[in-house]
């Protein structure tokens, strides 16, 4: 049985071996060029195939070492990976972004970059980044333009909506709009998602700031604003909106990010992306 074992321990050897080169074959070039002893080892005469990668493998042509010894050729080759990396913090399609098919603006861009978030009052997370958006969009560029979209997913979220965009026409939405995220989700003066808000409910919360509540109230139903609210719903869908808030870049881009921090970062950097193809 010790020497039956013995055989099978000796068969076993070369694949456990095997096994554990695995790692070192497949590290990058860069890491095998950092060890001595490959820039000095000549290639053996019985390896055609090594000397044959190393034949079809150019030097850059600024390196120095594309005049060197060929002994020098396998540290060169450690360069091309190097240069063909992405440039830290550039924003990745399908990671940091969604390219939108045939993406078209909210309104006509007119020499701006749009930049577009689509939000819902009733919506505990945008209530959340809110305070943060404040801040960023109040250092955008001059040649940037900041619209809030309201989003339409039927309930609540179409009669805050309904009472955005008669805000707006009003000239109340400056006055209001952090109010009404508060008198939400921190005073919970009106309902939200919690319940059901009437438009009397709504216009009364802006009969604070001097309107008329009816007025406010006729404003909601009127034909004007529904038509608004039904072309920011249609913009929405073809934009593929999945959730709230969403921050959308000239109708192109669809920010993703993994926190409220990160989409603004994001954000920035295909605001610059597209003021430098505007400048070009």
């Amino acid at each position: 049985m010790n020497k039956r074992l013995a055989l099978l321990l000796l068969a076993l050897l070369p694949l456990i071996a095997c096994s554990r080169q695995e790692p070192p074959a497949a590290a990058p070039a860069a890491t095998e060029a950092a060890a001595p002893a490959v820039a000095d080892e000549a290639v053996p005469a019985d390896e055609p195939a090594a000397a044959a990668d190393a034949a079809t493998t150019p030097a850059p042509a600024t390196d120095p070492a594309a005049t060197a010894t060929p002994d020098a050729a396998p540290a060169a080759e450690a360069a091309p990976p190097a240069a063909a990396a992405p440039a830290p913090g550039a924003p990745v399609a399908g990671v940091d972004y969604v390219l939108i098919a045939n993406g078209q603006s909210f309104l006509p861009l007119n020499g701006k970059v749009e930049v577009v978030e689509v939000f819902g009052y009733v919506c505990p997370a945008c209530a959340q980044f809110q305070p943060l958006v404040n801040g960023w969009k109040n250092k955008l560029p001059a040649n940037v333009r900041f619209t809030y979209v309201p989003a339409a997913f039927g309930g609540p979220w179409t009669n805050y909506g309904k009472a955005y965009y008669a805000a707006e026409t009003m000239g109340l939405v400056e006055r209001t709009h952090d109010d009404l995220f508060k008198a939400i989700h921190i005073d919970q003066t009106l309902k939200g998602e919690r319940g059901t808000d009437s438009v009397a409910d709504i216009a009364a919360f802006y009969g604070k700031y001097g309107v008329d509540p009816k007025q406010f109230a006729s404003t909601v139903e009127s034909f004007a604003v529904n038509a608004k609210l039904n072309k920011a719903k249609q913009w929405a869908i073809r934009s593929g909106l999945e959730g709230t808030p969403t921050i959308i870049v000239n109708g192109k881009y669809r920010v993703l990010g993994k926190t409220f921090p990160d989409m603004l970062r994001i954000a920035d950097q295909l605001i610059a992306q597209e003021s430098a193809a505007a400048a070009q």
